[in-house]
């Protein structure tokens, strides 16, 4: 969702916040926004769209101080606009608020500040919190007690930050369910953000708040308490990303970098979890007990878009490896529907960020029940990862770009790891299997690595594809859920309309679709469902449409029905999703930058979608 960035130290915030903001784009682009202490009060700029709209006001109004905040923004109330761009400030423009999340009960509160006088110019529930703030500070005469006076007040989530006239030497930043805070500890400087990348060229020391924590950072440190002003003690954690991970790298677009990156992202998930000469998976940070493991009579699988698609491959992983029955159910529709689970279900909740707030969600509603808490996620010390009982991480490293790519094969690999960590605890496989399991891992990064190498035979097909109106995917069994992610990347970053359906259910109504010659893209690979995939490519052929097949390399049967073949290396069934889905992506990666897409910020998408 939106981006936050401040700092407080000796040299000049504007390019600090300016510098992170851009590395935080991905969670919003709708407007931008900087507050800056100059000379003793508060100067703000604001621009609609992208950062470059905010470079542009800068430069025609420059602005300097060393104590400041910024704000870029994915429009939740309020259409796109300068006025309702972050920092919002209150009446006098003395005070300024940035905030990520929603608040619930602004509306009544504002009608209460309006009657009080107050004048609001946006249409924001953000300016609400602003006034608020402004309105308790007059009675406290401290920003830190006004800021906690004011979220005592408010429902909703917020992940949000201040800066006051009144305190020159001070940002205060406070969270309760809307995504992460988190302050960078540099020497005699320290910064704010909503995300890592934002402030890891200056510092790898971070300190994460938890819910109903509040901070009050200075040049000199950081003060952390709870919301009824209870000290907080807790130790830094150390990012060990590379800043250069987090840019482009000569890469044309982020996306793509990332892609290129799943070899490498794939080794780091399994690296050092993995023992082949034991037939062990080493997964320490799991939480689980062998007795609690044996113990547990089914696993519930809870994730959002990408995630979701995860989850339904780690389904099938777990059954298979673990001999458990797994269901896979949205976390948006978990979260609700009071599930029949406890202490003897397992939930595995998968998200590259761990601040999907329905994920997150679906976990809280989970707990209450008892039941054990695994997450998977991307980002060490997230919310998600705070909320979990155990996690199992997946070393993907920053992924900037919006359409998920290698978070969605490390996803992959970290529940193959979890199906035989599970496995080998229940004894549902022997130690000589996962050694054989493990040898067919190890293979997948040099197995993505050639497929890769198909980058410019797919370009060349996106050419004649990029103008089609529609797609249809279909897939069986294991590649079912890559049709989903299929036709949900060229979705994303296209805006073309796709569909991706199991192979069965095409005669079910999708087979309607099928003429003037669409684009239906077959997932084909020398699997269980081989057979039945080529009465489906038999009945699209028989309906004139456009035939792509991604299949095995060497595979005449296949080649001889589709027009265009898309070959990918032979490897274990369980692990064949991994390579089947990157041609896809390459597909939609390329069909959008021929019909000039913006590829790594897709119009009114976020990165991390911590909001209802």
């Amino acid at each position: 969702m939106c981006g936050i960035v401040g700092y407080v130290g000796d040299k000049n915030a504007v390019s600090i916040i300016v510098e992170g903001l851009k590395r935080l784009e991905y969670r919003g682009y709708d407007s931008a926004g900087i507050a800056v202490l100059q000379a003793g009060k508060l100067e703000v700029r604001r621009a609609a769209g992208r950062i470059k709209g905010l470079e542009g006001v800068l430069r025609e109004r420059p602005v300097q101080g060393s104590l400041g905040i910024g704000h870029t923004r994915w429009a939740t109330h309020g259409r796109p606009s300068e006025e309702n761009a972050h920092p919002h400030t209150d009446c006098d423009g003395a005070l300024v608020v940035v905030h990520n999340g929603i608040l619930e009960n602004y509306l009544e509160i504002k009608e209460r500040l309006l009657a009080e006088g107050h004048r609001f110019r946006s249409e924001t529930d953000t300016e609400v919190l602003a006034h608020l703030v402004e309105h308790h500070l007059r009675a406290t005469g401290r920003l830190d007690r006004a800021v906690r006076a004011s979220l005592a007040e408010v429902r909703g989530s917020y992940a949000i930050g201040v800066v006051a006239a009144a305190a020159p030497d001070r940002l205060i930043a406070a969270k309760h369910g809307a995504g992460s805070v988190v302050v960078g500890l540099g020497r005699g400087e320290m910064f704010i953000a909503s995300d890592i990348p934002a402030i890891l060229s200056h510092t790898r020391d971070v300190v994460i708040l938890e819910d109903d924590e509040v901070a009050v950072v200075t040049a000199a440190g950081v003060e952390l308490s709870t919301l009824a002003a209870e000290p907080v003690q807790r130790d830094p954690v150390r990012i060990l990303w590379d800043p250069i991970m987090a840019e482009k790298g000569g890469y044309r677009h982020f996306m793509l970098k990332e892609m290129y990156e799943q070899p490498r992202a794939i080794t780091d998930t399994f690296r050092g979890r993995i023992a082949p000469e034991t037939g062990s998976i080493v997964l320490p940070d799991l939480s689980l007990d062998p007795g609690t493991a044996r113990s547990i009579q089914r696993v519930v699988l809870v994730a959002c878009g990408t995630a979701y698609h995860a989850a339904l491959l780690g389904r099938t992983m777990i059954e298979r490896l673990a001999g458990l029955p797994a269901e896979v159910d949205l976390a948006s529709e978990f979260r609700y529907r009071d599930a029949l689970v406890g202490p003897e279900t397992l939930v595995v909740a998968i998200s590259q960020s761990g601040e999907t707030a329905d994920t997150l969600g679906a976990v809280k509603a989970a707990r209450l029940k008892g039941c054990p808490i695994l997450a998977i996620t991307n980002v060490v010390g997230s919310a998600l990862a705070r909320e979990a009982t155990g996690v199992l991480y997946m070393h993907a490293g920053p992924e900037i770009g919006v359409a998920s790519s290698k978070a969605f094969t490390t996803m992959i690999v970290a529940g193959y790891l979890l199906g035989l960590w599970l496995g080998r605890q229940r004894n549902a496989i022997t130690a000589e299997d996962v050694k054989k399991r493990i040898h067919d891992l190890v293979e997948i990064p040099r197995l993505v690595e050639k497929t890769l190498e198909l980058d410019g035979r797919i370009a060349a097909l996106a050419r004649e594809l990029a103008h089609a109106k529609g797609f249809l995917y279909l897939g069986r069994g294991l590649q079912y859920p890559i049709a989903l992610e299929g036709a949900l990347k060229l979705k994303e970053i296209s805006y073309i309309h796709a569909e991706g359906y199991a192979g069965g259910e095409m005669k079910h109504g999708p087979i309607a679709l099928i003429a003037d010659d669409l684009p239906v893209v077959a997932l084909v690979p020398r699997d269980g469902s081989y057979d039945r995939m080529l009465g489906n490519i038999e009945e699209v052929r028989a309906r004139e449409g456009r035939l792509i097949a991604v299949c095995h390399a060497g595979d005449r049967t296949v080649a001889s029905k589709a027009r265009d073949v898309i070959e990918v290396p032979p490897c274990a069934e369980l692990l064949a999703p991994i390579l089947t889905v990157v041609p896809l992506q390459l597909l939609a990666y390329h069909i959008a930058v021929r019909l000039g897409c913006d590829v790594d910020q897709p119009r009114n998408l976020a990165k991390s979608v911590t909001v209802e």
